[in-house]
């Protein structure tokens, strides 16, 4: 499906991986450069479009590791937001965008920056610092619930199982 002008709006996933060093009290945010419009060199959370037939947990486990090479599993949706750009012609790009807390799968959380994406690095965040870094605006809103939650979010609750839904015999 085409990304622009579409015509309906699309749903697209983030990861959220927070990481507190040892030696420090800080909280740490991956994040990656985006290498594709919309907020092409803007920083944000991995995360990309949900696939046909996927679950909003298998997109946005694939999306983590495709963009940075850390396998996690997601623990609860922390954040939903949308983003609707548009320009003379129109509406030029809708995205539902549902965010989703991660745990890293292991302790070698160093991020490799696929194609998609430009680079992928941790980021401390904090009052002091967060106006400084390049991010996206719903990048933005996410950091500053975190902030305002100390990395404590509520989780909304996620289920592993796929729905399907029988019609005159045949799966849906």
């Amino acid at each position: 499906m085409k990304r622009e002008y579409s015509g309906v709006p699309l749903v697209g996933v983030g990861a959220v991986v927070v990481h507190r060093k040892t030696d420090t009290t800080s909280n740490y945010v991956l994040l990656v450069k985006r290498g594709q419009p919309p907020g092409k060199g803007l920083w944000a959370i991995p995360g990309g479009l949900v696939k046909y037939g996927e679950s909003l947990v298998e997109a946005v486990e694939r999306e983590l590791e495709e963009e940075t090479g850390i396998k996690a599993r997601a623990q609860g949706i922390v954040w939903v937001d949308e983003v609707i750009i548009y320009n003379n012609n129109g509406i030029k790009y809708h995205y539902v965008i549902v965010d989703f807390l991660m745990k890293p799968l292991d302790n070698l959380i160093n991020p490799r920056p696929s194609s998609d994406v430009e680079d992928a690095k941790w980021f401390e965040i904090s009052t002091t610092n967060i106006n400084n870094i390049k991010v996206t605006i719903t990048t933005r809103r996410l950091l500053k619930y975190l902030l305002d939650k100390d990395f404590k979010p509520s989780l909304l609750p996620i289920t592993r199982e796929k729905a399907s839904i029988e019609y005159r015999g045949s799966k849906c």
